[in-house]
């Protein structure tokens, strides 16, 4: 996996599920075709949602949403390299015993491949379809504690025990254990800086924060800095990555026509940028110490422009050589 002093690397997600002309029974493989166009474009990491109603900003509610762990065995399966997980799980709808076990069993199946990503979670609307508690923000981060110190223990352990407020293990088995040693990295979405920036301090290898202004994004990263700091922990141990700012094109004059794909509310956070322009807006994010980049498929909806974004990559890899 990229470390914090390593090169910059791509992700490629995949929240939305509707591809014209597409009929159910051929959905998995336009979604498997579209992973691997990723890895073979150079992306080191491949994700999906975990939700079951699709979700504002990429398309109606009633749209098509699979699963998140049994399309990621599924991809693992016909892929070769990139890292998979969900951008990231909402721990409301787990088990938490159980999401560790669901993530060893990914990273069984990948060899090695797979991350856990998890986060507080926030569409009300499937917690009330599907019939999930939705407690206030603050006991889903009392919640979102104790979920990561179960699945941390799951990882590292052989019969851990836990008993918290919400959840507990006694003397849970985990076998087959991880392939990864230390168990697959956590990813922790969000930015609050009270609870979700202390809690990634903790527990995250890796953190993911929406895009937005390297000004913005350095106050986050100064608050880390703090918790990681109250806990002596190197905050350079963490792998901060954000969705690109950028959206690149391969020619200027189709700069509408790509904006046109996204939804309205998320256009302002956007710049569309052919190749090279695109490396050099993405290069002042990486002096900044952001390593992680990633593009959704509303981003990136055709095979021609991951292959487009591979070639930024490419760019910005080379700019960033690591001796």
């Amino acid at each position: 996996m990229t470390t914090a002093a390593s090169r910059p690397f791509f992700g490629y997600h995949m929240p939305n599920y509707t591809y014209p002309g597409v009929p159910d029974d051929r959905l998995f493989e336009k979604v498997v075709e579209f992973a691997q166009a990723a890895e073979a474009a150079g992306f080191d990491l491949v994700t999906v949602m975990d939700h079951f109603y699709q979700i504002t900003g990429v398309g109606p509610e009633d749209h098509s949403m699979l699963e998140a762990y049994s399309i990621l065995g599924g991809i693992a399966a016909r892929t070769k390299r990139v890292r998979l997980g969900a951008l990231v799980s909402g721990v409301t709808y787990h088990n938490p015993a159980v999401l560790a076990k669901q993530v060893t069993t990914l990273d069984v199946i990948s060899s090695g491949r797979a991350m856990l990503g998890l986060g507080a979670a926030w569409n009300e609307s499937e917690h009330i379809g599907y019939g999930f508690d939705f407690p206030p923000i603050g006991k889903r981060m009392d919640r979102l504690g104790e979920a990561l110190t179960i699945c941390r223990l799951m990882f590292t352990e052989d019969r851990p025990s836990f008993e918290g407020q919400y959840y507990r293990i006694e003397r849970a088995f985990n076998r087959p254990r991880p392939i990864q040693p230390g168990g697959p990295p956590i990813m922790i979405g969000g930015t609050g800086e009270r609870r979700t920036l202390r809690l990634a301090a903790e527990f995250a290898d890796m953190t993911h924060w929406f895009a937005g202004s390297i000004e913005a994004l350095q106050h986050k990263t100064e608050v880390l800095e703090e918790h990681c700091a109250a806990i002596g922990r190197d905050p350079s141990t963490i792998i901060r990555t954000i969705g690109s700012p950028i959206l690149p094109v391969a020619d200027a004059r189709q700069a509408a026509a790509a904006l046109e794909r996204i939804a309205p509310e998320r256009r302002a956070s956007l710049t569309v940028a052919p190749p090279h322009q695109a490396a050099e807006a993405l290069s002042a994010y990486v002096e900044a110490g952001f390593r992680g980049f990633t593009f959704g498929n509303t981003m990136l909806p055709t095979l021609e422009s991951v292959a487009v974004a591979g070639e930024v990559l490419e760019l910005l890899v080379k700019d960033h050589a690591v001796a």
